[in-house]
This record gives structure tokens, C-alpha cells and sequence, in this order.
């Protein structure tokens, strides 16, 4: 239940990250190197930023209850294990051994239901979401649901990866959900104040029949345990095809399809995060003055361009995060 002061229900945090430049980890990845799938170096490079994540929750989001800190065994240089709120979590302790190793972050996502004493409500970070200014429990959750939002559109010039994930996901989503009756039940959750301009996508895809793409603004995604129990019993066979993928592949399905089970089920508030996602550029004039202004709650800062200057990015970056949070936090050494 939710009063004007707190939210009742604990809340964990769930972050995952990995260390590229673990010799360890690459000698084990290189045993892999004749497998399939992307293994570009922009899915394990490392920005060295993720102290300013840790800065941005306590300052932030102090009422976050434990932080399950998910890696393939490799820690920080700087994290205090001894902080109370961390769980150092390895693939390990929670992935079934016949996935193991995955360098596929969608396996580990697929996963996190299996975490012991992980609460039923719970956050999922990535080490390139970054928190700016204030949070609130009833951001994230308001009477037991996530808060979400449903905005459907089709994405032009998307990449192929992108358009084979969105069919494996409608071939699950087909076989549960029909878009008439989501439609008929939902109305006021599928078309919401709260979503703004947003709602012009929506209404023009409203008469097709199949569901297009849902909208995702890359940020924190708001979970329930429960959905991902009930998604692995419903559609086991699919997902454990999915979870032996070493590297992201074609038969993938992502912590998405958790997220989705929940918005046609009606399973969630609607809302839409004061956030921003933004791609790693040459040219990062924007984002820096974003960081610096706190213009947004929450950012994403997604490492997907091929840069000419990765070191000029990093510093630029980084120090941008270090202007708004110059202290260290306690979740630090």
C-alpha cells in the first residue's frame, strides 16, 4: 500500500555489470570465440563510470532496500562489499549451470527471478543508466504494479537484430494475448493523459490487428518476480532454446518479454519516466549539458556508435558525472 510519506513494500535494485578487461573472463570468452553471435567490443567495454550510478542512488534513491550487484565474478576496485545494502551476486549463484558461461546480458535478464531473496518488486539497472535528481518508490510501483506505460508504433530503418527480437516476441505474445480484447479491457491504461504526445502513435496503429512494437525509453525497468515465474512455466521450452546463447543471437528473448506479459495482462500504472536515452557520440555537447543542468530524473548512456575518440568520450563523460556527484558515496572505498 502506498501513504503520502513512504511506500510500504521493500524495493531492490538490480545491477548488472561486467569487467571487459579481466584477463580471466577474456580467456574464458575467447573459448567461445568460434561460437555465433555478437561479441562486438561495445557490449562488455567498460567506461569506468559506474561509481556515479552508486552516487546517484544514494543521494537519489536512498530508499532502495538492497542492491543485488550481478557480475560473472569480477568486483570493482572501489565497491565496499561490506556496505549492507550490496549482494554481490555471480552468474553462477542463480543461472542453471547448462547456460553457463553467458556473455549474453539477455540470458542473465531472463534469469534474475532465480536470485535468492531477491523482493518481489524490484528495479532493473544496467551500468550505463545514470540517476540525476530524485526518485521516488511510487515512481517505480504504486499498489503492488509497476509503473509503465503502453505506446505502440512501428520502428523504421531498425537494425535486423532489433527486427528479429520483435518477432520472437510477438511469436510468444500470439499465442497469450489477443489485441481486440487487450484493447476492449485497457482502453484507459493503452490511451493515458500521461502519456502525452506519445498517444498519436498509438491511435494510428490502433485498427491493426497484430501488435506492432511497444515503446521503450532504455531506462530502469520496474519488475515483479512473479511475472518472470509465470512467463518461464507458460513458455519454458522457448526460453531455455533462448538461454543457451553464448553471445545475443536470433533466437534471444530479453527481460522485454517479462515487461510485456505485464502491460497486456493490464499489470501495471501508467506513467513515463522523466528520462533520456542517449547514444555516445564524437559530439557529446548535448548530453554533458544535460548531465551538468539534471535536466532529466534518469539517463541512459548507450554505448552502440563506433567513436573515433573513445578515450575523448570517456573523459568528457566522466567528468560531466563528476561535476554533479564529486563526493564518494558509502557504497565506495
Amino acid at each position: 500500500m502506498v501513504n503520502n510519506m513512504k511506500y510500504s513494500n521493500k524495493i531492490d535494485a538490480v545491477i548488472l555489470w561486467v569487467d571487459g578487461n579481466d584477463p580471466e573472463w577474456i580467456k574464458e570468452k575467447n573459448n567461445y570465440s568460434n561460437v555465433k553471435g555478437d561479441s562486438s567490443i561495445n557490449r562488455f567495454r567498460d567506461f569506468n563510470n559506474l561509481q556515479y550510478l552508486f552516487r546517484g542512488i544514494e543521494k537519489y534513491a536512498s530508499w532502495i532496500h538492497h542492491i543485488f550487484f550481478v557480475t560473472w565474478g569480477h568486483i570493482p576496485s572501489w565497491l565496499n562489499t561490506n556496505n549492507q545494502k550490496i549482494r554481490i551476486i555471480r552468474h553462477d549463484e542463480f543461472i542453471p549451470k547448462k547456460y553457463l558461461p553467458t556473455f549474453n546480458s539477455n540470458v542473465i535478464e531472463t534469469n534474475l527471478h532465480r536470485i535468492k531473496d531477491l523482493s518481489e518488486q524490484f528495479i532493473l539497472l544496467n551500468d550505463d543508466i545514470f540517476i540525476l535528481n530524485h526518485l521516488k518508490e511510487t515512481d517505480f510501483f504504486y499498489k503492488d504494479l509497476p509503473k509503465d506505460f503502453y505506446v505502440e508504433y512501428i520502428k523504421k530503418n531498425c537494425s535486423k537484430r532489433h527486427s528479429i527480437l520483435r518477432k520472437n516476441y510477438n511469436n510468444v505474445l500470439a499465442k497469450h494475448f489477443n489485441k481486440t480484447t487487450f484493447l476492449k479491457n485497457n482502453f484507459f491504461k493503452i490511451l493515458n493523459i500521461k502519456y502525452g504526445f506519445h498517444n498519436l502513435k498509438t491511435i494510428r496503429y490502433f485498427s491493426m490487428y497484430q501488435f506492432n512494437d511497444i515503446l521503450s525509453l532504455h531506462l530502469s525497468q520496474p519488475c515483479l518476480k512473479s511475472t518472470f515465474f509465470k512467463v518461464w512455466e507458460q513458455e519454458y521450452k522457448i526460453l531455455d532454446i533462448a538461454c543457451e546463447n553464448k553471445f545475443r543471437s536470433n533466437t534471444d528473448l530479453g527481460q522485454g518479454i517479462f515487461r510485456y506479459f505485464n502491460l497486456f495482462n493490464g499489470k501495471f500504472i501508467p506513467t513515463i519516466m522523466n528520462g533520456k536515452y542517449f547514444t555516445v557520440l564524437d559530439d557529446n555537447t548535448r548530453l554533458i549539458k544535460t548531465i551538468k543542468n539534471q535536466k532529466y530524473n534518469m539517463i541512459c548512456i548507450n554505448d552502440s556508435y563506433p567513436l573515433k575518440d573513445f578515450v575523448k568520450a570517456q573523459n568528457e563523460i566522466n567528468n560531466s558525472l563528476a561535476y554533479i556527484f564529486p563526493d564518494k558515496s558509502d557504497f565506495e572505498i
